[in-house]
């Protein structure tokens, strides 16, 4: 089945010819369909294999595909070629054909397919130009020769979509990494293109502000003339705005495309063991039916989790469980400073914060911030977008300056020290991986530390190769680090923290961009790091993340920390959570007070029960 497209090398001049504007309004009515792609392949410039190596699908208006795909799949770079970007601004070699509204994407100026297809990238800071919020949103329109009217307009439905109209007059620069994932949305908004292509698009949001966005974006397609390609790997939340799933395999291939049902339900197992992401309450079920558990249909939410596992008999069991088991004893409330049990060696704190307040511009981003953290803490750190929270983590790692004395890390005082002492007692990872790269080649990037303190050339060498092996990226030893995946770039950035063998490391959104075979295989390794003694903090918006791995978590809101103690008991706080822009993990809303004791308290993934083969494990937190 084809399309007709525009010759190669259509003018774009002739799609505001009214001829030529009528007759093919009148060709796009009769057909549904918006995007084809056909056996695309993408080899960019010196690269020898194709990524995606064989993509096939298609959308109608009125539809989100969600496109899934194992790191290093393509999908980001399928992405840039649906509006053209790729091979006109990234040179690339695309084989196959997309069709994009009736136009060929790899040859139609990219000028004009931006009428038709509005993009959401990876990195929203990609995509901002202006100094002020308000320009950045007028910006596209603008270059639409709209006229001045309909541009305000635009942009300020735009801006109060996505909740950022009171902030019209500040600075990008001045928002969170939320702030400004949500400004990038509202850019494409604005635009009015019938097809939106949005690449990790809520990956920096908090959960307050994913239900937003998911909720805004769910009107935009009701009326039935726009469509969505959506990459994403919080598919607790996309699920329910998602209509067709298309997976790719870890060549780039399709190898799934059908409904949610199709896809999501029956395919699961496919799905997991190709190591994407797959929702927690998908995972879970897959692990209770290995133990045992008669659960037909697989669930895809919480409620559905609740309600299948309800209706089911435990295994070994002739009968229905009992009556609901007792809740947990309620936890009082938890003070900000609350020692975490067990998870503390007795001894000075590894780590001080004394006083602590940051003021960027004329905001006052933290407020006296007192906190005492030990060595071998695994800590998250969690709050709304805004928060502070990575303000406070680049404050505690010396990546921006605050005043002497306010914090100490294994007795130094970084507003005192500079950055090679500073490195061997804190490896920091930035929210953004391409902040910290500096090198040429992926090796280099992670030997630059290493040779800074002048390490023998032959243990730089055996400590790097070690690090490449472990995350996967020996292959892209001498590759440029901008020109890796998504994921690829964040398994760089977090080796670079780990290659120096800090005791300390902090982390910023450590997941962000990962499938789930690698976000699991890090965190095994944060894991072991730990188990061995390193102190581990993690901002994080991933609440079924901190719930499998974090013994304390950190609540900030509005630069304050609000409560500080055991996971377990700061998760308790239900009003807490949702007053902090926050929401309970998957896990906990399914199976708190369930009628089986045996599920009733379970909130992670690594305490259900496991059969033989079980596809759980104590990685899959997402």
């Amino acid at each position: 089945m084809t399309t007709a497209v525009p010759a190669a090398g259509a003018d774009p001049a002739s799609e505001a010819d009214p001829a030529v504007s009528t007759t093919r309004d009148e060709a796009r009515a009769a057909s549904a369909e918006i995007l084809r792609v056909t056996g695309v392949g993408i080899s960019h410039d010196g690269e020898t294999r194709a990524r995606p190596a064989a993509a096939t699908f298609s959308l109608r208006r009125g539809e989100v595909a969600l496109l899934l795909g194992p790191s290093g799949s393509g999908k980001s770079t399928l992405a840039l070629a649906l509006n053209g970007l790729v091979p006109q601004s990234v040179p690339a070699t695309v084989d196959g054909a997309i069709e994009v509204d009736g136009w060929d994407a790899r040859s139609t100026p990219v000028t004009t397919l931006s009428r038709h297809v509005g993009m959401v990238f990876q990195d929203p800071d990609a995509q901002l130009v202006t100094g002020t919020v308000l320009d950045d949103v007028a910006f596209g329109p603008e270059n639409l020769r709209l006229p001045v009217d309909e541009v305000l307009s635009r942009t300020r439905d735009a801006l109060e979509r996505v909740g950022l109209w009171e902030r019209r007059a500040d600075n990008p620069d001045r928002l969170s990494g939320g702030g400004r994932q949500r400004l990038a949305i509202a850019c494409a908004l604005a635009m009015g293109s019938p097809l939106l292509v949005l690449d990790e698009p809520t990956a920096n949001l908090d959960p307050a502000g994913i239900e937003e966005v998911y909720a805004t974006l769910a009107e935009v397609v009701a009326a039935g003339d726009r469509a969505i390609v959506l990459i994403e790997h919080n598919l607790d939340a996309a699920v329910a705005l998602t209509d067709r799933v298309v997976a790719l395999d870890a060549d780039g291939r399709t190898v799934a495309d059908g409904t949610v049902d199709e896809v999501l339900r029956e395919r699961a197992a496919q799905l997991h063991a190709l190591g994407v992401w797959l929702p927690v309450s998908t995972l879970a079920a897959l692990r209770l039916r290995e133990a045992g558990w008669a659960i037909d249909r697989l669930p895809l939410t919480p409620d559905e989790l609740r309600a299948a596992v309800e209706s089911a008999t435990p295994p070994a069991s002739g009968s229905p469980a009992g009556p609901p088991a007792p809740a947990a004893p309620t936890p009082g409330p938890v003070a900000p400073g609350a020692v975490v049990p067990g998870a503390v060696v007795p001894g000075a704190p590894l780590l001080t914060v004394r006083g602590l307040s940051v003021r960027r511009g004329r905001t006052d981003v933290l407020h006296d911030i007192h906190l005492d953290v030990h060595a071998g803490e695994f800590v998250a750190i969690v709050g709304r977008n805004g928060a502070g929270k990575t303000t406070l983590l680049q404050a505690v790692a010396g990546v921006i300056p605050v005043p002497q004395r306010r914090v100490s890390i294994d007795g130094i005082d970084p507003a005192r020290t500079d950055l090679r002492t500073l490195s061997r007692r804190i490896g920091f990872v930035f929210q953004n991986p391409e902040h910290q790269f500096i090198a040429h080649t992926v090796f280099d990037e992670l030997a630059h530390g290493l040779r800074r303190q002048k390490l023998p050339e032959p243990e730089v060498r055996r400590r790097v190769e070690e690090i490449l092996e472990r995350f996967g990226l020996a292959d892209k030893a001498d590759q440029h680090p901008f020109l890796l995946s998504g994921g690829q770039k964040r398994r760089l950035s977090v080796g670079t923290a780990l290659v120096a063998g800090a005791p300390v490391l902090a982390l910023d959104e450590p997941t962000f961009g990962q499938d789930r075979a690698r976000a699991d295989e890090l965190l095994a390794l944060l894991q072991e790091l730990n188990t061995g003694g390193t102190t581990i903090l993690v901002v994080t918006h991933d609440m079924q993340l901190v719930t499998e791995y974090a013994a304390r978590t950190i609540v900030v809101d509005a630069g304050r920390i609000a409560a500080d103690g055991p996971t377990a008991d700061v998760f308790a706080d239900e009003t807490l959570i949702r007053g902090s822009g926050l929401r309970l993990p998957p896990l906990r809303r399914a199976f708190q007070g369930s009628r089986h004791a045996a599920l009733a308290h379970v909130t992670r993934l690594a305490d259900l029960p496991v059969g033989a083969g079980s596809a759980g494990s104590s990685g899959e937190a997402r």
